[in-house]
This record gives structure tokens, C-alpha cells and sequence, in this order.
């Protein structure tokens, strides 16, 4: 498999992923009682960062291998989209997810996140778009 490939994979899976979570498990969150939210939750977090985290690291070493090949509009967007990705996931999202408690308001956790995880939902669609147009084009940019 070649890295234009493989990148268009992970960032098929990533942007697949971050829909889901957008409109079905964040929305989701305030349908279960506050009590029961707290021991979901922590079972998700556990269960989430085993398919995100290796996608995500994978996409970053793959998006690394192709600038360090190439410098061009793609390989940089890349680069700064997916570094961008990985600072809101660790600096906003990650911390919004230990906030989840059950004496903290669902409706308020939840409407943050969903609000600011459009963010990431839109990055993770134009990687993949990117990398779409990238790979089914002889269009070098």
C-alpha cells in the first residue's frame, strides 16, 4: 500500500469517526441519567482512545513522511491541519471530557462540545477532501 493510500485511509476512518461522534454519541450523552453518565462515560473515554488514538498517530506520521518527501500546499495544509487537530484534542477536548461529572450540568458539557467540536469536524472532512482531490488527481499542488 502507498502512503497516498494509506493517508487517504486513515483519513476516510478519522472524518467517518468524527460524525459519528458529532451527531450520534455527543448528542447522545444527556439521554442517560446523571448516575449512570459518569460510569458510561469513563467506559467510552477507555474504549474511544483505542480506536482514535493509534488513527490519529498514524494520520500524523503519515502526514509527517509526506512533507518531509514534498513541500507543497498539500503536505503543508496537512501538516498545520493535523497538528491543529491534535492541540484541540488535547487542550479543549480532552479537558471537556474530564469535566463530565454527575453534580456538572449535561445539557451545558454537552452543548460545548458539540459546538466546539464542529472545529474538528470540519478539519478532519477537509483532510480527507484533501487527500481525496490529492490522490484521484495528477495535479502535483
Amino acid at each position: 500500500m502507498n502512503l497516498e493510500l494509506a493517508r487517504l485511509l486513515l483519513d476516510f476512518g478519522l472524518m467517518v469517526l468524527i460524525w459519528i461522534i458529532q451527531l450520534v454519541v455527543y448528542p447522545g450523552l444527556c439521554h442517560y441519567p446523571m448516575r449512570e453518565l459518569d460510569a458510561w462515560h469513563k467506559l467510552y473515554k477507555n474504549r474511544i482512545a483505542i480506536i482514535v488514538g493509534p488513527l490519529m498517530l498514524a494520520q500524523l506520521v503519515v502526514v509527517v513522511f509526506q512533507f518531509l518527501a514534498v513541500q507543497n500546499a498539500y503536505t503543508w495544509t496537512s501538516l498545520i491541519i493535523a497538528l491543529g487537530l491534535w492541540i484541540l484534542t488535547f487542550l479543549i477536548f480532552v479537558p471537556l471530557h474530564n469535566s463530565i461529572k454527575p453534580e456538572v450540568s449535561c445539557d451545558e458539557i454537552t452543548k460545548e462540545l458539540v459546538q466546539k467540536n464542529w472545529w474538528r469536524t470540519g478539519l478532519w472532512t477537509l483532510l480527507f477532501i484533501l487527500s481525496l482531490v490529492f490522490k484521484i488527481s495528477d495535479f502535483n499542488f
